[in-house]
């Protein structure tokens, strides 16, 4: 077939369509449905779900944090122990509160760690300090504080270096809260923004060293341990050698293990969502395959000429299939267009979890690979749709299809 006949059966295909209106701007909106669900829920997912485990990945791949459960307290034999684990390259305990900090008029929610200065810019390689400097050891007083701290949402600075921060904490008597009490801070040094990473937020934290934890919060108890492996590779070996040794005395966290569970979890609603629109792309076939049946019946005189005059089966089988696959095109860029305006639209309203008052606003994942299988599907959807109507159209015999009214 040369390409002259091709473009002969494009503009005939094109004037089909034209002159049943109605009926192919309906069919076209039943076939977009597919790509605009695919397109927009697959590109949010996958924005949101790539943004998380980056963020929970910075946290240190080699990253392990351990916590106590319900009556017990962690001891100096339990990081001894955790320190001789071969494969553990450092160990050290930490404290962790919440409390709220005043900030004139205002009282936002904050957390406060206590933990080794080295370590944690150690673990956290992402973490940079924009103004200040990180406090020494005797500088008990002097905290690092997140950029949610100093700044408003307005990007207007409200602490600066040397602040006093006032932040109501947890009053701690003999290891039950007995009510409230203010902690002054002073303000050493300010981070750069970070971005919420699920299990801690430092955007919206206080950083103070182990010493000053454990004499300004009244903690006599350690919150955890903060491990790091000597290698990403032995953190599996590092969890389960602690996981057998205190069971469910303790909880042991490891930041790559999230990460594949989240993975895990939008890999599993991903598919879903394919699932889904695999739906409405099925209702796409048998309404192109209405669509096309009706138009080959109606055509069915117009048919007969074409092969009185010399057209070929597999010609007249090509242009209704062509017919029926420019139909589909049209719907699955429609459906692409709106479900890429849709994702930008769904993501722009952010993910909040509330119970950690983190609230991520992530730009939807809309890659090539996307589009292409979405492009095929609809290819996918015209094919099949059309098939029976093309083949039918095909075998109509001259002479009947010349006498049909």
């Amino acid at each position: 077939m040369n390409p002259y006949m091709i473009l002969d059966f494009i503009r005939l295909s094109l004037k089909a369509l034209s002159e049943r209106r109605a009926r192919a701007l309906l069919t076209t909106v039943g076939i977009s449905i597919g790509p605009l669900v695919l397109v927009m829920m697959s590109s949010v997912v996958g924005g949101y779900s790539d943004y998380i485990v980056e963020r929970v990945t910075s946290l240190g791949q080699n990253a392990i944090a351990i916590f106590p459960n319900e009556n017990y307290k962690i001891s100096d034999e339990d990081l001894r122990f955790v320190r001789s684990i071969p494969e553990v390259a450092r160990a050290e305990p930490f404290y962790s509160t919440q409390g709220t900090l005043k900030r004139g008029t205002e009282e936002i929610r904050v957390s406060i760690f206590a933990i080794d200065y080295t370590l944690l810019f150690e673990a956290i390689g992402s973490l940079k300090i924009s103004e200040g400097k990180i406090p020494s050891e005797t500088e008990l007083l002097y905290s690092i504080v997140g950029r949610k701290i100093a700044f408003k949402d307005s990007g207007e600075q409200y602490f600066t270096l040397d602040d006093v921060l006032t932040v109501d904490v947890p009053k701690i008597d003999g290891g039950k809260i007995t009510g409230k009490k203010s902690l002054n801070v002073i303000l050493g040094a300010i981070l750069e923004e970070y971005g919420g990473a699920l299990i801690v937020d430092p955007d919206s934290t206080i950083f103070l060293s182990p010493e000053a934890g454990r004499r300004l919060l009244g903690m006599r108890d350690w919150s955890g341990i903060f491990v790091l492996a000597k290698d990403p590779s032995f953190v599996k070996a590092i969890v389960s050698t602690l996981r057998s040794k205190y069971e469910d005395r303790l909880q042991v966290i490891a930041f790559s293990a999230i990460a594949e569970t989240i993975s895990s979890i939008t890999g599993a609603i991903n598919f879903i969502n394919f699932s889904t629109s695999l739906s409405a792309f099925a209702v796409a076939v048998a309404g192109t395959a209405a669509t096309m049946i009706t138009a080959v019946m109606e055509r069915t005189r117009e048919i007969g000429v074409m092969k009185a005059i010399g057209y070929t089966n597999s010609q007249i089988l090509f242009m209704i299939l062509l017919e029926s696959i420019m139909m589909s095109l049209v719907g699955g860029l429609v459906g692409i267009s709106l479900g890429a305006f849709g994702a930008h639209i769904l993501s722009s309203r952010g993910f909040s979890i509330r119970g950690m008052g983190l609230t991520f606003v992530v730009s939807p994942k809309i890659t090539s690979n996307l589009i292409v299988q979405t492009i095929l599907l609809t290819i996918t959807v015209g094919l099949v749709g059309g098939a029976l109507p093309a083949y039918r159209a095909s075998k109509i015999p001259p002479v009947v299809a010349l006498r049909y009214e």
